[in-house]
């Protein structure tokens, strides 16, 4: 598998990669174990994935710590890109926002210590709070890229203005928000500034809550989370569910599962370097990395465009 770059960046990666919010991610996911999240890393690392993201609110810091503990136990974090995310403070049973750079700097800090590792290879700035310059807080990352302790720069979930804030000095190297073929807004704003600025874009929420994964019929019934989800309710549910029969026919043909062409589709974006869907067992993992092989015509990224439109 031929490794992307990331952006200007100097992180070269499998495009696939693991979203680990279900590594330590308990308060999330509260049927979850350390053990099985621990397993799911080294299962993706032993076939090949190179890639993980994660953040401090995954576990309050639980993702981190498991994620290092197996990195140190496989002997091989330096042959892996880590990328994590922070900017809550945690306040009695409050979590505050804080873009702080002193903040910054103690949340880097704290993340090292539960990664096991002297470096973060890509840092976000997980969410905006309402006081600080966003050029004031990633010049505060800029520093820290300069002192090694990171290699590169990461936003997440600004707005545009946000985000044209943060890149005052050009340092901001990969944004991360909300796109998949359902919300293709990104395509307006954040598509272009990001080409224009060499900032590469990795989409969260890639598979709109398992919708664009396959996993759904007519029948299935929600009644967790996304039972309140707009897309998967009532008539807008049955329209996607037909926009998805574009997909399988082209999933058919090539002997691939939905998942696969989603993900290949969104690899060719000019502004997407990697991918990073999550997953609950090491067999998913392995599922997600054969969208590595699948290689769309051109034709076929014309019809999805067009059908997702």
């Amino acid at each position: 598998m031929k490794k992307v770059q990331i952006g200007k960046t100097d992180l070269y990666v499998n495009p696939v990669g693991l979203g680990a919010n279900a590594v330590g991610g308990h308060n999330l996911y509260p049927n979850t174990d350390d053990e099985s999240g621990k397993e799911l890393v080294r299962s993706a690392v032993n076939a090949g994935l190179d890639y993980i993201d994660t953040a401090f609110s995954y576990g309050y810091g639980r993702s981190e710590e498991l994620i290092g503990e197996t990195l140190k136990e496989l002997g091989n974090r330096n042959e892996i890109v880590i990328a994590t995310k922070g900017a809550q403070r945690i306040v009695g049973e409050e979590r505050i926002i804080d873009n702080s750079p002193d903040f910054l700097k103690e949340t880097i800090d704290a993340s090292l210590k539960r990664l096991q590792t002297d470096y973060i290879d890509l840092f976000y700035i997980h969410s905006p709070d309402a006081s600080t310059p966003k050029y004031e807080a990633v010049g505060a990352l800029k520093e820290l890229k300069d002192a090694g302790k990171i290699r590169a720069i990461g936003v997440s979930n600004f707005s545009m203005e946000q985000l044209e804030e943060a890149n005052r000095d050009g340092y901001v190297d990969v944004y991360q928000g909300h796109y998949n073929l359902l919300k293709r807004d990104a395509e307006k704003d954040y598509f272009p500034f990001a080409a224009n600025h060499d900032i590469s874009f990795v989409p969260f929420f890639p598979f709109a809550s398992g919708l664009l994964a396959g996993k759904y019929t007519k029948d299935t019934v929600f009644n967790d989370f996304r039972k309140n989800m707009p897309h998967l309710q009532g008539e807008e549910f049955k329209t996607n569910l037909l926009k998805l029969e574009r997909l399988r026919e082209i999933a058919a043909s090539k002997q691939v599962d939905v998942a696969h062409i989603v993900l290949a589709w969104y690899l060719t974006r000019d502004v997407i370097d990697t991918v990073i869907p999550g997953a609950k067992k090491p067999d998913q993992v392995l599922n997600n990395l054969k969208a590595n092989y699948v290689k769309l015509t051109d034709d076929e990224i014309h019809a999805i465009e067009e059908v997702f439109s």
